[in-house]
């Protein structure tokens, strides 16, 4: 009877990495905050946070998404979607402390469009984005590498949309192509197809789906899902070179909860409603609602929306909920679209625990959890944000 020998079995690094074991720099997965945070419990939070940002004055410009919590939103100087705030940070260089209350992705736009002189700041190093996580800078290679091998590279501008890493917007600059927003989306496709024949869209499938075929009249059929999980994405080299958009599969963790079941419900429960849905929603999902946009676009329309009429809103819940409060007074009905409660769960990394910690730390001289993009990353992300900007 012959012994059994060992398997030399290797972990990859993503193992490691979610046991804890390794850490990668250019991840949106990010680390936990070093130092002692305040109790969540702590009823002088608010007070803190005040005379923090008191003491900082114009040193400090703090930025808050749409989507992060109440008790951290008081505080923000500015709110907004990713680029609008990015954009906020850029026209404020006299502010030594840009203290992005986002997601990781936010944090580095910011970087990237900020001078030298300015810190950008992120209250949880590990408030992340899983859509972002998605698409990483060697499957991005890679994927180029075997459309260069179907014969249809010279063919392709990247679109990136963006919710995607600086290394991403990097590899968009280099190779030609423009960033994206949910606002703007069908004018940069607009833009990349007068480059080319061929889009490779990244890393929200749902929103280059949508956009081609709701907005600019393509087919679905003119759009195929790269897979970088598979070789060569799942696709043939036919496939390939017949297809118009080349759709990276990828998603929003949040927007892709939503389902055409969860749009007859709510028409069911509320006779009259209107359906308003963000545009990173399933493709079915977008057909069925009655109105699709960016978030300023969904505050726009409950702004003009008139006195008691009902809405239903597929997007994240910190949004619709602050929508229904403020809009309560104008008999305005404002509904989560889905029945289970869904926050952003990286973008709620951001506490006030977190913000008071870094406001503090901030306020005594500490720089913490720092944003830096590479001199070379941020070269070729800032062109690529640079073409969105110029775009008509």
């Amino acid at each position: 009877m012959t012994t059994a020998q060992p398997l030399d079995v290797q972990p990859t690094p993503l193992a490691l990495l979610l046991l804890g074991r390794e850490a990668d720099p250019r991840s949106e997965r990010g680390v936990e905050c070093p130092g002692d945070l305040p109790s969540p419990s702590d009823p002088d939070l608010v007070a803190r946070a005040r005379a923090a940002k008191e003491k900082l004055g114009d040193r400090v410009f703090v930025l808050g998404h749409h989507y992060q919590r109440d008790e951290v939103i008081q505080f923000a100087d500015v709110t907004g979607d990713s680029f609008k705030l990015a954009r906020d940070a850029a026209a404020r260089p006299e502010a030594e402390y840009i203290v992005f209350c986002g997601v990781h992705f936010m944090a580095e736009s910011a970087d990237i469009l900020t001078t030298d002189a300015q810190a950008v700041v992120l209250p949880d190093l590990a408030a992340g984005c899983s859509m972002a996580d998605m698409a990483t800078a060697e499957q991005v290679a890679e994927c180029w590498d075997v459309l260069t091998e179907a014969g249809v590279a010279d063919q392709v501008v990247p679109v990136s949309y963006m919710n995607s890493s600086a290394d991403i917007k990097a590899f968009t600059g280099k190779h030609g192509g423009t960033i994206c927003t949910s606002s703007n989306a069908k004018r940069a496709l607009e833009w990349a197809f007068e480059q080319g024949e061929k889009i490779l869209f990244l890393p929200d499938q749902h929103l280059g789906r949508n956009t081609a075929v709701r907005d600019m009249g393509m087919s679905l059929d003119d759009c195929v899902l790269y897979n970088p999980h598979k070789p060569n994405g799942g696709l043939t080299a036919e496939q390939l070179r017949n297809a118009k958009m080349i759709l990276w599969r990828g998603h929003c963790s949040v927007h892709g909860r939503f389902s055409v079941e969860s749009v007859e419900d709510v028409r069911a429960r509320m006779p009259g409603v209107n359906v308003l849905v963000h545009p990173e929603c399933k493709h079915e999902v977008v057909a069925a609602a009655d109105y699709v946009g960016s978030t300023e676009y969904i505050i726009k329309a409950l702004e003009a929306a008139p006195r008691g009429s009902k809405w239903a809103i597929g997007t994240e819940l910190n949004l619709v909920r602050r929508l229904a409060n403020r809009f309560a007074s104008e008999d305005k009905e404002i509904v989560f679209l889905d029945k289970t409660v869904c926050f952003c769960s990286t973008m709620n990394r951001i506490d006030l625990p977190h913000l008071v910690w870094t406001l503090e730390s901030l306020a005594d001289g500490k720089l913490v959890n720092r944003i830096e993009v590479d001199p070379e990353t941020e070269k070729y992300a800032k062109l690529a944000l640079e073409r969105m900007l110029a775009l008509p």
